[in-house]
Parts: structure tokens; sequence; C-alpha cells
């Protein structure tokens, strides 16, 4: 590789490691004709960082030029940095370069801004283009889109893409007002809507025609930075559940705010969001998509924020004790999906099971429940657990209090030497 190809893959790669969103499930393009790679199934091997940030595929903007200046944003024009931008073909060339000597299966490809939306749009879109038709590329392809770019280069983008996504950026339109008052959210939104709109239209035409070209296959994301802003975990919530329902995302990404720029709008450099909160917004996030919970049962003006001590699915059966125990044996799955302890594979274990047997604490433990936590919130077969003092706090302490003996318990023996 030539000096300059890797320093400009240094500068562009570390510029595309705060974009988060880039999970590649949900497109099956398979491989015909001898073509190069696939993305059938899950479509990319993952690997993650040690704080759990996923780094799969090769990971890069095409340039960290930008017309904006959004006070969030490393890129941003005002920032003194190192500026670099690749070329269509040298990003072309990377990939595969990469894909042959097996570091990649797929390309994630963001930008900042050249010149206007439709001039960095478009030489995403020759890069996607070039890799499918010159190249045969068949692995994962994610775009990172360009708010603001005319519905032709989205519309392309994704008959040579396997996922779009657009940033909203920030959670709401006041904290973008504020950081980045030279973007606008409708340029966000209109993109999100032809997307959503386009893959459609792309279901309903390939029940007529099998020759109908794929539509971004993998659906569409979005991400949010957290803690750039000072909105509630309510307003984050909220502004995920919205565009889940209205624009049929996959996926929604937070990503905690990392100071990297001395502005007075924004935290502090020696302030930083703890990984623990994004962690509890992807679980909170998980509850809605595969557990059925709404998100004003997650939270709501009485309880605006997650709470960092226990998990949001212990937060809510603690807050609706009256609810509790429930007959494992006789509830239905929706109601078994709310015990803490018991995932979405062992409830339907359980529903599937308990039509030949009943269930007991053994016959829980052996399907993967969490039977330490679940057990003080059903009833089967075996005893009652009961506590003395069956309040919320004092449950919530005591299950803390496990938790913290286990994880100890689990830690290497510790030596002194005198």
């Amino acid at each position: 590789m030539i000096e300059r190809i890797r320093e400009k893959l240094t500068i562009l790669a570390d510029a595309a490691k705060y974009d988060v969103s880039c999970a590649s499930s949900g497109s099956d393009r398979k491989n015909s004709n001898k073509g190069l790679g696939n993305s059938t199934g899950m479509g990319i091997c993952h690997s993650y960082t040690e704080d759990g940030r996923c780094v799969s595929l090769l990971k890069i903007l095409l340039t960290n030029h930008c017309i904006y200046d959004c006070a969030y944003c490393v890129s941003r024009k005002s920032n003194d940095i190192k500026r670099a931008a690749f070329t269509v073909q040298e990003v072309v060339d990377l990939t595969i370069n990469f894909y042959r000597r097996n570091y990649i299966e797929g390309l994630f490809l963001s930008s900042g801004i050249f010149k206007d939306a439709d001039y960095t749009m478009e030489r995403l879109v020759q890069i996607a283009k070039k890799l499918r038709l010159e190249e045969r590329f068949n692995g994962y392809i994610h775009l990172k889109t360009i708010p603001g770019a005319s519905d032709e280069l989205m519309n392309e983008a994704g008959l040579y893409a396997d996922r779009l996504s657009v940033n909203l950026e920030l959670p709401t339109e006041a904290g973008l007002k504020l950081l980045a008052p030279e973007k606008n959210r409708k340029d966000m939104i209109q993109p999100m809507n032809f997307i959503k709109n386009t893959i459609i239209l792309n279901s309903d035409e390939k029940k007529l025609f099998k020759s109908t070209p794929k539509f971004a296959p993998a659906g569409q994301s979005t991400q949010l930075i957290i803690g750039a802003t000072q909105e509630s975990d309510l307003e984050i919530i909220a502004t995920a559940d919205k565009f889940y329902k209205g624009y049929n995302l996959k996926r929604v990404y937070y990503s905690g705010y990392v100071p990297v720029l001395n502005d007075s709008r924004l935290p502090s450099l020696n302030s930083q969001v703890p990984m623990l909160r994004e962690n509890r917004l992807y679980q909170a996030d998980w509850l809605m998509r595969f557990y059925g919970f709404h998100a004003s049962e997650i939270v709501n003006e009485l309880h605006p924020n997650l709470d960092l001590d226990i998990d949001p699915k212990l937060a809510w059966a603690l807050r609706n004790m009256h609810t509790f125990p429930i007959d494992i044996n006789k509830a239905d799955l929706h109601m078994i999906l709310r015990v803490p302890g018991i995932g979405i594979h062992s409830a339907n274990k359980i529903v599937a099971g308990r039509k030949f047997a009943h269930f007991d604490w053994e016959g829980l433990k052996k399907i993967g429940i969490a039977v330490n936590r679940a057990k003080y919130f059903i009833t089967c077969k075996s005893r009652i657990i009961e506590l003395k003092d069956q309040s919320a706090e004092t449950l919530k302490q005591h299950i803390l209090n496990l938790s913290k003996t286990k994880y100890q318990a689990m830690q290497p023996t510790q030596y002194r030497l005198f």
C-alpha cells in the first residue's frame, strides 16, 4: 500500500469511529455467476472493541472535509485537524484488496460533505456501483446517505447498497438548532421517508415481478448522539419510538457523545456520557422491538430517566409489583416475556414445554432462565420463593447484592505475599 493511501486510511478510519451504526444483519444478497463475496444470512463477521462497540466492516469516511460546523463533530470545518479525501477508485481498490486478504467482508461508508449533498452522495453511489458492477462484489455494503441529496441519487444508492441510513444526529430538533444551526431536520426526514416508501413499493413489485431488483434489502437505520445536549431518556426513547413506527427503521443506534472539542454549548472536555447509559438505552430499545413493551412503560413523566443500577426490564417489574408473581405454567407469552431473567428463547421454550409437563425450578434452570432473578416474580410447580419484606426497594437491593456477590465470586482469587 503506497504511503499516501496509508495516511488517508489512518485519518479517515479514525474519523469514522464516532459512527456506531454499522450492523449488517437483515440482508441475503447471494453470490451468483462466480461473483466475489456474499452477504447471505448475517453477511459479515463482526468484531468488537473492549467497550462493546462494533467495529466490523471496512469502516471509513470518503472525506473528513465538511462544509458544516456542527459543534459535536470532530470533522467540523472550524476544527484544526488533518484533512483527507479518497477518490472513488481508491475506496473501491481498498475494499477489494482488504476483502481478498480476508481482513473484511463488507464496507461501511460515510462522508463529510464536500460541496453540497448531491455532489457528495453521487460519489458514494459511484463507489457502490463500481463494486457491484465492475468488481462483481456481493459482500455487504452499508451507505450512510447525505441529507438533502436528490431522490434520484437515493434511489440509485438503494439498488447497490444493502442498508441505507440517515443520521438524525441529535434526539430533538431544539438540540439540532443549538449545536448544528446550519442543518435542517426536514432534510433528514425527507430521505428517510423516501427510503421507507421505496422499500414498501419494491416489496409490492417483487410480489408481481420476480425480476424486480432489490432496494436496500437490509432496510434503513439511524443514529442518535447522546449527552451532547440535555435530553432526558424519555425524550430519547420517544424519538426512537416515533421513528421506528413512522419510518420502519431496522435499528436506532445510540452513541454517547465523546468530548473532543471545547465549545460553550457542549459538556466540558472532562465529562463523558457513561457507557452504562448507552447500554441501558440499548436494553430499552430491545424491550420495545422484541419484548412487546411500549415506550411509556419503560420511561414516563414520573420516571424520565433509566435507572443505571438495574436494567429497564427489572425496573419495570419493580414498579409493577402488583402484577407479580405470575404462574409460569399458566401465564401467557406476553407476561412471561416481562419477567426479569427470562429471555425470548426461554419464554418460547416454556410455552412449548409446559404442554407436556409442568415446570419446577430445576426444569427452568435447564432451559436457561436466570432463576436467581426470576424466582421473585413467578410461581411454578416447586415451592414459592418469598422475602420477608416484598417492597420494591428492598427487592432491588437484594437482587443487586446477589449480583455483586456473584460477580465477586467469579473474580480470580487474590493472594497476598508477606
